[in-house]
C-alpha cells in the first residue's frame, strides 16, 4: 500500500479502507503518495489528507499515509510527527512504526530507528523486507557505536599525512586527463567534463591532488566569505546541485564556463541522491583550483558524514574509488565556508536564518566550521532553516533547526544593514521563489530532482551596478541509464512500505 484514490467523500469520511483505497479502481481520481510511477503530487496528497484529518482525526490510516508524503517531500520532522501521531490512535497499526522508524533514520536518529524495526519485526518475523532493515540498521547502529569506542581525544590524523602521493603511479594504459605539472589548468578541466560526460573515471593520482590542494585553499578561508562586485562585473549563483552532473555542464552550455570574467557561485548540496556526485564535486573543486578567488562554493547539509552516509555520496566514492578517499572528502567539506556576503548587502547561505534573534555577520565570522554541524547554533542554521510564510518561528519540518518568518528576515536585515538573503535547500517548481517582500530567495539547480518531481531548475545573476536578482530558468537534460540513490545506504532503496 501506498496512497489513495477513492472519491472525495468517502475518503474524507474514512469509509474506504486501506486497501480498498488503494485497489486498481479507485486510483486516478485523487493525488497519489506513493513509490510507483503514479501521479507523484505529494502536496496535494498532503493537502488532501490535512482535510481528512480535520474531518476524522482519529484515523492512523490518514495520519501514516501523510507521513509518506512528507517523507517523499523531505518533511521528517512532520513525518516522524504524523508517524508518531498514528501510533498515538492506534498503536497495533504497523505501517506507523515502519514510517517512524524511516523518519527517524533520514534524521540520523538511527537508535530510535531501530526500536521500531525490532517491534516490526517482533510482529511480523517473516516479513522479509522488515527484517532487512532492521539488519542494516542494527549494522549502522554497531558500528556507530564501534566508531566511539575507539575515538580519542587526541586530534584526528588528517589523511593527507597518509598519502603519498607522488609515489602513485598513472599506468600507461590510462588515456585521462591529468593535471600538468601538478596543477590544475583550463585544458584539463574541459578534458576532465568531457572523461566524465562519458562515464569514465579520473586517475586516482588526480583526484587525491584535487582534493589536498583544495583543502589547502579553503583551510585558509573566512567562514564568511566576503566579496566586492564591481558596477561591471556579473555574479552567477547557483543552488543546489544534487549529484545531477549532466545539469551542472547544461549550466555551463547555457551561461558559459566559470573564468575570472565569469564568476560563479555555488550554493551547497553539490552530492548526494545524483548518482554523479563524484563528478560533480571533482568539477566544482576543480574549478575552484584554477579560478579561487572566482569560483566560489559553500557548505549544504549534504556535505555532512551523515547525510553522505544515507543519501549516497559516500557509497559512490567507496564503489569509484576507496573508502579513505571519502575520509579525504568529509575533511575538505568541513573547510567550506558557510555563507557569503556580497557588497556588504546580500548574504547568502544554504539553509537559512536564525533559531534566535540577535545574530550579527560577526557572529558568522566568529563560528568554528572544521567540524560535523552540531544539532543546533548558528552553523546548524545556516546549513538547515527554512522561511515560512507567517511571522515568527516554528518547528521545522525537517526535525532540524526551525522555520522563520519575514519579520525574522526584517530584523536581521535590518540588524546587518543587508537587503535580502539568498539561500536553497528546498526544491521549487519554478527553480527559484521570492518571499518575505522579496527579502527571502530561495534559488534551487537540480531540475527534475531526482528523476521524479518534474521542476525547473534556476540560477541568478547579480550585477555589481543593481544587485537586483535577474532569475534564469533550465529543464533537465537527459542523463545515462543511471538512476538517483544508486548509491545511497540500503534502508533508503528498500522503499518506505
Amino acid at each position: 500500500f501506498c496512497g489513495f484514490g477513492a472519491s472525495p467523500a468517502n475518503f474524507i469520511s474514512g469509509k474506504r479502507g486501506e486497501h480498498e483505497a488503494n485497489s486498481p479502481k479507485s486510483r486516478g481520481r485523487l493525488p497519489l503518495a506513493c513509490d510507483g510511477n503514479e501521479n507523484k503530487d505529494y502536496e496535494n496528497a498532503i493537502k488532501f489528507y490535512s482535510e481528512a484529518l480535520e474531518l476524522n482525526p482519529s484515523n492512523a490510516i490518514y495520519y501514516s499515509n501523510r507521513s509518506l508524503a512528507y517523507l517523499r517531500t523531505e518533511c521528517y520532522g512532520y513525518a516522524l510527527a504524523d508517524a508518531t501521531k498514528a501510533l498515538e490512535v492506534d498503536k497495533n497499526y504497523i505501517k506507523g512504526y515502519y514510517r517512524r522508524a524511516t523518519s527517524n533514520m533520514a534524521l540520523g536518529k538511527f537508535k530510535a530507528a531501530l526500536k521500531d524495526y525490532e517491534t516490526v519485526v517482533r510482529v511480523r518475523p517473516n516479513d522479509k523486507d522488515a527484517k532487512m532493515k532492521y539488519q542494516e540498521c542494527n549494522k549502522i547502529v554497531k558500528q556507530k557505536a564501534f566508531e566511539r569506542a575507539i575515538a580519542s581525544d587526541e586530534t584526528k590524523k588528517s589523511v593527507v599525512d597518509s598519502l603519498d602521493i607522488e609515489s602513485m603511479t598513472i599506468e600507461d594504459d590510462y588515456a585521462g586527463p591529468k593535471l600538468e605539472d601538478g596543477k590544475v589548468t583550463v585544458s584539463f578541466m574541459t578534458d576532465m567534463m568531457e572523461w566524465f560526460k562519458e562515464q569514465k573515471k579520473l586517475h586516482r593520482k588526480c583526484a587525491y591532488q584535487i582534493l589536498v590542494q583544495v583543502k589547502d585553499v579553503l583551510s585558509k578561508l573566512p567562514s564568511l566569505v566576503e566579496i566586492t562586485l564591481k558596477e561591471t562585473d556579473k555574479l552567477t549563483i547557483c543552488g543546489d546541485t544534487h549529484g545531477q552532473y549532466y545539469d551542472l555542464l547544461n549550466i555551463f552550455k547555457l551561461n558559459g564556463l566559470p573564468s575570472d570574467a565569469n564568476p560563479y557561485l555555488f550554493n551547497g548540496d553539490f552530492v548526494d541522491r545524483g548518482s554523479f556526485s563524484l563528478e560533480v564535486i571533482l568539477t566544482l573543486f576543480g574549478f575552484k583550483l584554477l579560478y579561487p578567488d572566482n569560483f566560489h562554493l559553500l557548505r549544504g547539509n549534504h556535505e555532512t558524514d551523515n547525510m553522505n552516509q544515507m543519501y549516497g555520496f559516500e557509497g559512490e566514492v567507496k564503489a569509484k574509488y576507496t573508502a579513505q578517499m571519502f575520509q579525504l572528502f568529509s575533511e575538505v567539506f568541513q573547510w567550506l565556508p558557510l555563507a557569503q556576503c556580497i557588497n556588504t548587502k546580500v548574504l547568502v547561505m544554504h539553509g537559512g536564518l536564525f533559531s534566535e534573534d540577535g545574530v550579527t555577520l560577526d557572529d558568522i565570522r566568529k563560528i568554528d566550521r572544521n567540524r560535523q554541524p552540531p544539532d543546533s547554533g548558528p552553523m546548524c542554521d545556516l546549513l538547515w532553516s527554512d522561511p515560512q510564510p507567517q511571522n515568527g518561528r516554528s518547528v521545522s519540518k525537517r526535525g532540524v533547526s526551525c522555520q522563520f518568518g519575514p519579520d525574522v528576515t526584517e530584523s536581521f536585515l535590518e540588524k546587518n544593514k543587508l537587503d535580502y538573503i539568498i539561500r536553497s535547500h528546498e526544491v521549487k517548481a519554478e527553480g527559484y521563489e521570492v518571499t518575505h517582500s522579496g527579502k527571502c530567495i530561495t534559488v534551487f539547480s537540480a531540475p527534475n530532482y531526482c528523476d521524479q518531481m518534474g521542476n525547473k531548475g534556476a540560477y541568478i545573476h547579480l550585477r555589481g551596478s543593481d544587485l537586483k536578482p535577474e532569475f534564469h530558468q533550465f529543464t533537465a537534460v537527459p542523463h545515462p541509464n543511471v538512476k538517483p540513490m544508486a548509491y545511497a545506504n540500503t534502508l533508503m532503496q528498500l522503499g518506505m512500505m
